[in-house]
């Protein structure tokens, strides 16, 4: 009896915490969110490989990612710039509306390349896609944290659910577009990934704005004023932090290993013998799955054990389910293999991307949220982009199997850093 009374005690807990509204809005504005990164990065690999770029070529080409990076640099304009027109809907809104339907012109731009066309054209609309979806992520990131800014506890939740839309967003452009390419060419799946906007624009025109600050009337009256309120300050106020330095190395380091592998992944499927249908399905039905359980039990375990007991255990987890990948290296095409390295991987990114959500989350100050969080963010994208973009001369100096060896024990550095910030903040280790 005590066993079904802690159960139905868990299963309560479960629905109070994820089945609402707010979780409603969050789940598709993840997907939002979500969605338009893999068109410019792991998709975009298979793409390329179809037609016969090089790993060294394809991994380069990752550089089109670069917004991500440095999206901090224009996040001040989405905390203070009014949008003609759009203002009255909200700060956030406004600015989510706009961009996503620039964004949708981008996508549908990029459908429009084939190999004989320039390379330059390719590059620039993958660029503008970038600018777009790293402009939305800021404005996203901050409706987010401002939603829960009078329930700290519920951040980690609402973290895990966010999560959860994005990865389902990168299922529909990384499963769901390989899916479509095996029965339809590559130009008219992008055409239809350009459609995913839709989800976002929605919703944003019938959600309430989250602001938790009037911002209605509110003025930039001089460019002097303006530095100093929306970027001086942010960075003062987070340079405020205890320990800041190590916090900025942790946030860098804390997803490289699972990072790294990312530009390679569909070109190593498809060097061991999947087929894209292959791929699609597993990534659909099991990686699916698994990180929508990584996810949730992520939220969970955070609210219950904290913050740094989940970026401790996510931190190893990362690292042996990259390295991992390397038993799938020697194996070769064996489908139950697959099922079981992507299953792996899937749950463990999507609880360690939750306990960094969380984290990141949990620095922000509300009077600043968009800017520092893009701030904070911009350090998992720089490490992704930069040193991602190696990924391919590595592969092409080894083999697969020391290449996963590799990328797993770049894990190391930030086992080490979590545990010293641990030590710091609650006086030893439990």
């Amino acid at each position: 009896m005590f066993i079904i009374h802690d159960m139905k005690e868990k299963f309560e807990n479960i629905r109070q915490t994820y089945f609402n509204q707010k979780m409603l809005v969050l789940t598709i504005l993840g997907f939002a969110s979500g969605f338009p990164f893999l068109l410019v990065f792991t998709t975009l690999s298979l793409w390329l490989k179809d037609v016969h770029w090089s790993y060294a070529a394809i991994g380069a080409f990752s550089l089109v990612k670069i917004p991500y990076a440095f999206k901090f640099l224009w996040s001040p304009l989405v905390d203070g710039v009014k949008i003609p027109l759009f203002w009255h809907l909200g700060r956030r809104r406004s600015w989510g509306i706009l961009t996503q339907i620039v964004l949708f012109f981008a996508i549908f731009l990029m459908s429009r390349w084939t190999p004989e066309m320039s390379k330059f054209y390719l590059v620039v609309t993958a660029l503008i896609v970038s600018f777009c979806s790293a402009t939305l992520d800021i404005i996203l990131d901050a409706f987010r944290v401002e939603m829960f800014i009078k329930d700290k506890d519920a951040q980690a939740s609402g973290a895990a659910i966010f999560v959860l839309g994005y990865r389902l967003g990168l299922l529909f452009s990384g499963a769901g577009a390989l899916g479509l390419a095996s029965m339809m060419s590559w130009n008219s799946v992008y055409v239809i990934m350009s459609l995913g906007t839709i989800a976002g624009i929605l919703t944003l025109c019938f959600v309430k704005e989250p602001a938790y600050f009037e911002y209605q009337n509110q003025q930039i009256q001089t460019p002097k004023r303006f530095l100093q309120n929306k970027v001086l300050e942010p960075l003062k106020d987070f340079l405020s932090h205890k320990d800041w330095k190590l916090i900025l190395c942790l946030i860098f380091i804390y997803r490289l290993c699972d990072a790294y592998i990312g530009p390679m992944a569909y070109p190593f499927y498809d060097d061991m013998g999947f087929s894209k249908l292959e791929i699609a399905y597993v990534i659909k039905i099991y990686g699916m799955g698994a990180t929508i359980l990584g996810g949730l039990y992520g939220g969970l375990f955070l609210k219950k054990q904290g913050l740094y007991r989940g970026l401790y255990i996510a931190a190893w987890a990362q690292g042996a389910t990259t390295a991992f990948y390397a038993l799938q290296a020697l194996v070769g095409h064996n489908l139950f293999m697959l099922v079981l390295t992507i299953s792996l991987e899937n749950f463990v990114s999507g609880m360690a991307t939750a306990a960094l959500v969380a984290y990141m989350s949990s620095l922000c100050n509300v009077l600043y949220t968009a800017t520092q969080y893009a701030l904070l963010s911009s350090l998992t994208s720089l490490a992704r982009d930069f040193f991602a973009a190696t990924s391919g001369f590595l592969l092409e100096l080894t083999s697969w199997p020391i290449f996963f060896i590799i990328a797993g024990l770049m894990c190391i550095p930030n086992v080490f850093l979590v545990r010293y910030l641990w030590q710091k903040d609650e006086g030893k280790i439990k």
